[in-house]
């Protein structure tokens, strides 16, 4: 979505079971093998003393915005995309590599490259979509963000933990290359971006919720040619297809009546593009923090608010141990605009069960016009906490 994403705040979670409540993590002993499952609501209802807040309109500045923002407490470099190889079956991915302070910035004294101190976590989340063979991959990764394990640069672009990483060249953000590999699912994809940056909500402010703050700085590439390969556990396949970057930086929470999300990014065949995030409500009413955007093909934008849009749920799927049930087929329509979508998961489980479970996947556009897309949802049921790897 506006990507105040749900698993993001897991890293939290999983720092205080670790116990990180001093600021740094002290040896490679430290790292544990350890799931939680909490809902979204819960994770974000944590301190955000100390830290900046996006409290109002800021002038971008590039190549550094690429880069991390350590004075606030999350961030997130987020890549989706669709894929086709020679058999024209299709294939989704995500890549997503999150970053949290621990503790205020001023509060921890600065770690070099070299050092384990430190005071900044990331997670990695990787899958794939196979719409070959109806299956889903997911993984997820933790790493401090010292001693060259993790981290993240603006000039030349890096952005990395272990093995997994985006990259680009000195001076120029694209081309930018995404690699990743788990138990023989993995991708070595190129991007280049076709249309503008744009910077989401009011000039890359984009609120979240009610009071000063809970808002982030948030700018995308809706639409990036792809090039690459993908690897399904012993076969490679050469792909072509289009993906979408989202930039994120905050010191945000949900409002007291907000439980969760649901986050559309749709790439249509007449070369628009579609970004609409709905915030719900506890009573499942959308928020009036809810917003969009569409994007031309020549990358002219038109700002949607919440009275623009109007998303009506199809269909649904029940995860495999009963505990929750996501929609995965709806309506999308902008009366406004002639715009009247129906969207369709490409498989209904993508469902990530990782530390916050959510169900981010690839979908597939029908009505007004066709097209591909990405949807994340967060906060549909909560369920125990999963058992320890």
């Amino acid at each position: 979505m506006s990507r105040s994403l749900s698993v993001l705040i897991s890293l939290l979670v999983v720092a205080t079971a670790l116990g990180l409540g001093a600021y740094w993590l002290t040896t490679p002993s430290d790292e544990a093998n350890l799931r939680t499952s909490v809902s979204v609501a819960e994770a974000m209802g944590s301190d955000t003393t100390g830290y900046e807040r996006a409290t109002e309109v800021r002038p971008f500045t590039f190549p550094a915005d690429h880069g991390p923002h350590p004075g606030y407490k999350t961030e997130w470099w987020y890549f989706t995309g669709n894929l086709s190889g020679p058999d024209e079956n299709p294939y989704g991915y995500e890549l997503t590599i999150f970053r949290v302070g621990l503790t205020p910035p001023d509060t921890a004294a600065d770690a070099s490259a070299a050092d384990w101190r430190t005071n900044q976590l990331y997670m990695a989340h990787f899958a794939v979509t196979d719409g070959a063979s109806e299956t889903f991959h997911a993984f997820e990764r933790f790493q401090r963000g010292g001693a060259g394990l993790a981290g993240a640069q603006a000039d030349p672009f890096r952005v990395w933990l272990d093995d997994w990483s985006m990259s680009g060249t000195a001076g120029e953000t694209f081309p930018i290359q995404l690699r990743a590999q788990e138990q023989g699912i993995g991708i070595d994809l190129t991007l280049r971006s076709t249309k503008p940056r744009v910077l989401q909500g009011d000039r890359g402010l984009s609120q979240k919720g009610p009071g000063a703050g809970n808002a982030s700085y948030y700018y995308s590439y809706t639409r990036l040619a792809t090039e690459g390969r993908l690897s399904l556990r012993g076969d490679t396949l050469n792909v072509t297809g289009q993906s979408w970057l989202d930039r994120e930086w905050s010191t945000s929470a949900l409002g007291p009546d907000q439980e969760g999300w649901d986050w559309f990014s749709l790439q249509l065949d007449d070369g628009r593009d579609l970004m609409y995030y709905q915030l719900r409500q506890t009573d499942g009413s959308p928020s009036t923090f809810s917003e969009g955007v569409i994007v031309g093909p020549d990358g002219a934008t038109q700002r949607l608010d919440r009275s623009d849009v109007t998303v009506v749920v199809l269909d649904t799927w029940n995860s495999p141990d009963g505990t929750h049930t996501y929609p995965v087929e709806w309506t999308l329509q902008v009366p406004n605009e002639g715009i009247d979508l129906q969207i369709t998961s490409v498989i209904p489980n993508q469902e990530l069960d990782v530390s916050v479970r959510y169900w981010e996947g690839s979908v597939q556009v029908e009505g007004s016009a066709t097209g591909r897309g990405y949807v994340e949802m967060t906060g549909y049921g909560e369920s125990a906490a999963s058992p320890a790897l």
